[in-house]
């Protein structure tokens, strides 16, 4: 995969691959949202459970996505590969997206199941320190002019804030939470009934195709403009 590292290679791949990402992503929300929609009350939560399909797979990609810009900005600073720091700069936005996301139906999902919007528990607190990590490497990027150098310095921040992904997974192991413990991979088998797993997965697969979805058109058209500045500059001279 890092020969496609290379810009031009992944522009060629990238114009490929687009049409068919797109296309399955429709297609997964269309059948996630009808779904989502169409499954019976929770027998506690009632109508409230619906906001569980929107909830847990922005979470799901809001992790995913640290963990892909940590991941390609371990590459960008050990292999100097052309592409790894881009991806990692456009995963940003996206991934504080979905955290923002996950943070307010959290919120609204929390409020009649706790009775309240907001608790400082171990998930919560750690998930909103996630959002402050994306904010922090965004500003960042844009607080250095020179390319490399912000690279670098974002990379080692976002390595530095990887270390919270694992906080928050095990966070309801570590500390005394209103969340609940793990309800799908477990060893004695999902908590959730089959009606209501179903919608949920295809959801979670249906984020995590719009999030690349996303992030390659965002590659793409950065790989674009800084062509159209590499002409300028060389028109100027």
């Amino acid at each position: 995969m890092l020969a496609y590292a290379n810009p031009q290679r992944f522009m060629e791949l990238s114009h490929r691959v687009l049409p068919w990402l797109c296309g399955a992503t429709a297609v997964l929300f269309a059948v996630g949202l009808y779904l989502s929609v169409t499954v019976p009350p929770d027998y506690q939560q009632g109508e409230t459970v619906r906001i569980m399909f929107v909830h847990v797979p922005a979470a799901w990609v809001a992790m995913m996505a640290y963990g892909f810009m940590a991941l390609a900005s371990l590459i960008g600073l050990v292999n100097r590969h052309p592409l790894a720091d881009v991806a990692a700069k456009e995963a940003a936005p996206l991934g504080a997206l979905f955290t923002a996301m996950a943070l307010i139906t959290g919120s609204l999902w929390g409020r009649p199941m706790w009775g309240t919007y907001w608790v400082w528990d171990g998930r919560l607190t750690s998930f909103l320190l996630l959002f402050f990590l994306y904010l922090g490497y965004i500003a960042l990027w844009n607080a250095i002019e020179n390319e490399v150098r912000a690279a670098r310095a974002a990379a080692v921040l976002a390595l530095i804030g990887a270390v919270n992904l694992p906080i928050i997974e095990f966070s309801v192991q570590w500390w005394t939470t209103l969340h609940q413990g793990e309800s799908i991979f477990r060893s004695g088998g999902p908590l959730i009934s089959a009606v209501f797993l179903w919608p949920l997965f295809i959801m979670a697969v249906a984020y995590t195709l719009l999030f690349f979805t996303l992030l390659i058109v965002r590659i793409r058209t950065e790989i674009l403009e800084r062509r159209t500045r590499s002409a300028a500059l060389g028109s100027s001279s």
